[in-house]
């Protein structure tokens, strides 16, 4: 590996499986300390002793709510008693909720966007005023291509993504001067444990994947590995002048017309 991250301390929250669990993998192997944010440690304690194995760089396993801001506020106090300061923020942690508008409970409303929105705002709160003293911090929101594109029955997912890509654009501006960069990526069909779970659901999961990978032009469906390494490029040096930018990583599906 080529070290990018080395020296450089990141928080990286939703660490516990899918894109998160991955994206911690690989930027501990470049050289990063990694912070594991997630609900519980059942994962992310295990993981953060394996990349301490595996990289011989310094893990910690950290516990909260995403949308409890004063959970999160310990989390990141705790990282910074740990390591010293946060270089790099990742806002990973999300949650699917496709529902009819109408028949949408107000506490489902809540939750997609506390958990999708709220949450990435509650950490960037978090980092930014370290980011600041030391005039220097990268974050990276993962939307999804539901922020750019709309697909039926998919509500209200796509106004929370839509509203994080905006987040990112808007904050990217008001620090750019300040030395901080805030950028997001929107992958597509990325096989995470939750999309596994979807496709064992449908009714011919078999058919319902060939489906799915014939939509792409590259007919395969992303894999985690995939999406971090676009984290990891946003999240050193060498992106230091990409700044409030969204990165589609989708295969190329939202470029397609398609029935």
């Amino acid at each position: 590996m080529s070290q990018r991250l080395q020296q450089k301390t990141a928080v990286v929250t939703g660490a516990g499986s899918g894109i998160g669990s991955a994206i911690a993998r690989l930027f501990a192997r470049e050289g990063a300390r990694v912070a594991l944010l997630d609900l519980t440690t059942e994962a992310t304690g295990p993981l953060a002793r394996q990349l301490q194995q595996q990289t011989g760089q310094h893990g910690i396993a950290c516990v909260a709510d995403v949308t409890d801001r004063k959970q999160v506020q310990q989390a990141i106090n705790q990282v910074e008693d740990t390591f010293g300061q946060i270089d790099i923020l990742v806002n990973c942690a999300g949650i699917n909720v496709f529902r009819d508008a109408l028949a949408l409970a107000e506490e489902e409303w809540q939750r997609c966007m506390n958990v999708n929105l709220q949450g990435p705002y509650n950490l960037i709160r978090a980092v930014i005023p370290g980011m600041l003293r030391r005039r220097y911090g990268n974050i990276v929101n993962v939307a999804s291509v539901h922020g750019h594109k709309i697909i039926p029955g998919a509500f209200p997912y796509p106004v929370a993504k839509h509203g994080l890509i905006g987040l990112t654009r808007s904050l990217g501006v008001e620090y750019a001067g300040q030395g901080i960069r805030i950028n997001s990526i929107s992958p597509g069909l990325i096989l995470t444990p939750s999309a596994e779970a979807w496709l064992a659901s449908c009714p011919d999961p078999q058919a319902e994947r060939q489906k799915q990978q014939d939509l792409l032009p590259c007919k395969r469906i992303g894999e985690p590995e995939e999406v971090a390494y676009t984290a990891l490029f946003l999240a050193s040096d060498e992106a230091r002048f990409i700044n409030a930018t969204d990165i589609l990583i989708d295969g190329g599906r939202s470029q397609v017309y398609h029935d």
